[in-house]
């Protein structure tokens, strides 16, 4: 199959952990300025090429039918799975967004006050210190609360509703980087790279 804007490559830092996913015309072009080397995922082989062993590996082995290439006027160029970053040894920071979802992942979908667990829809989030005292809408006081703590609560200070919190509420730590950015499609030939990862 000829490539399409969608098709996605998995990009490694040089110490081959997961730090982007890119589109086939910039993995070329890091490919051919010999900024990164691809890992050939094709047989399991893991074997690192420049550009130029890339080129005749393409030329002698043909891709199969289903396999992205590109078309040039000579050849029929494969498009890489996995790029290995030749200098860069660095991990991106992905900053959790403030989110109702995150905020019940952040607190494992239990009320923060009575520490039982409970689906989405039956959680409400709570100041805290409530906005008419002062209370911002913040990852410092907002926390997971089922519908009767949140109601026993009401507009108190957990210490005048006789409440206590479970843990401190605090800005979560990032994300996996990559887990943001692979989402739910992830391409089979990524799994080595990303499986302890996610």
């Amino acid at each position: 199959m000829n490539i399409n804007h969608k098709h996605r490559i998995l990009v490694l830092n040089r110490i081959w952990q997961p730090v982007n996913i890119i589109g086939v015309q910039r993995a070329f072009s890091l490919l051919l300025q010999d900024h990164a080397q691809v890992i050939n995922t094709r047989d399991s082989s893991y074997l690192m090429m420049d550009s130029a062993e890339w080129l005749a590996y393409s030329e002698s082995e043909l891709p199969e039918d289903g396999e992205a290439y590109v078309q040039t006027v000579r050849m029929r160029i494969r498009v890489p799975k996995v790029l290995l970053l030749r200098s860069y040894d660095r991990l991106p920071v992905q900053e959790v967004k403030f989110t109702r979802e995150n905020l019940f992942e952040r607190d494992n979908y239990r009320c923060q006050y009575c520490g039982n667990e409970y689906e989405a829809r039956e959680l409400n989030l709570d100041h805290v210190i409530p906005r008419d005292k002062g209370g911002r809408t913040s990852w410092e006081n907002i926390v997971t609360s089922c519908i009767t703590c949140n109601s026993r609560k009401a507009n108190r200070l957990p210490h005048q509703a006789s409440m206590h919190l479970i843990r401190k509420p605090e800005r979560p730590r990032m994300r996996p980087f990559i887990s943001y950015l692979i989402g739910s499609e992830c391409d089979e030939d990524w799994s080595h790279f990303i499986q302890s990862k996610k």
